[in-house]
């Protein structure tokens, strides 16, 4: 439907208080999902997040890939195993999740970013040893620990580096890939490495694009706002559930720990991160500590 030049204009004077109160903050944005897999949402986020730059914020995206790895295995005959959310990752399925974050996603985000006016940098963690990592052992039932491969949890993360890059006007592309002490790698959940990275940078929101519109009840409907004694009663009782469990306990210790708002969006939605941070109605569910 054409939109007339003075509806345009209210639409762009609505987003002007919000520029206003984020100009200068630090945005850490999770994204995965269908907005890295269909065309026409990876430009709109490209062109999403170089806005964003230009107007005062400084955008920080960190990705996944359980799509393109998933596709790589089975190219190579290898079928993809979650435990508890989690990817399990042996030695061969470590070299193919390096060569998809590190190589062919997060250059293909760089460079659409780059074509739309921004200045983008591609990293994962093993640069300058910024996410430093430790193996992941998953709690079973009891005092049983599960081995699940190549799969780190972060001991800490340096944001020099990216702050550094954000002062000088580029826009971090971080894939989680994290380095231990003797200089393995380590498969970082990527909503993980998001939430940590936000509380690091003190960042004003994270943002999680998913493929649902969001936290949803047992029937289907949005939760637009949460607390975090709500969170804690939708995992007790089994509301929150398999792959949105990391995703909602990152975003639930980044809200606890210093980050202003937690945003669950729609990837889906076009343009869904301006809906989110520049309009008042939102796409999706925010959580607060």
């Amino acid at each position: 439907m054409a939109i007339d030049a003075a509806d345009k204009a209210n639409i762009l004077a609505e987003a002007l208080p919000y520029i206003r109160q984020f100009a200068g903050k630090t945005i850490v944005i999770k994204y995965g999902g269908n907005a890295m897999t269909d065309d026409a949402l990876k430009e709109g986020f490209a062109k999403d997040v170089v806005l964003l730059k230009l107007v005062g914020m400084n955008p920080v995206v960190v990705h996944g890939g359980g799509p393109q790895i998933n596709d790589l295995l089975a190219r190579v005959g290898k079928q993809g195993e979650f435990i508890q959310g989690m990817r399990v990752t042996d030695a061969e399925t470590m070299e193919v999740v390096e060569m998809v974050l590190g190589g062919l996603v997060n250059k293909e985000i760089v460079s659409l970013i780059n074509k739309h006016g921004g200045k983008a940098v591609g990293l994962t963690g093993k640069d300058g040893h910024f996410i430093r990592a430790r193996k992941l052992f998953l709690k079973a039932d009891g005092d049983e620990a599960i081995d699940i491969g190549q799969v780190g949890e972060i001991e800490a993360i340096d944001p020099s580096l990216v702050s550094l890059l954000d002062s000088q006007d580029f826009i971090p592309v971080v894939a989680p890939i994290g380095v231990g002490v003797d200089g393995e790698a380590y498969n970082i959940n990527a909503d993980l490495v998001a939430g940590k990275l936000a509380e690091t940078l003190k960042a004003e929101k994270l943002v999680l694009m998913t493929n649902t519109p969001g936290v949803l009840d047992k029937q289907g409907q949005l939760l637009t706002g949460l607390t975090a004694q709500r969170i804690d009663e939708l995992f007790a009782d089994g509301t929150i559930s398999g792959g949105m469990l990391p995703k909602i306990s990152s975003a639930l210790d980044a809200a606890k720990n210093g980050v202003q708002a937690v945003h669950v969006i729609d990837g889906r939605v076009k343009h869904a991160l301006l809906l989110e941070i520049l309009t008042a109605a939102g796409v999706g569910t925010m959580i607060r500590a």
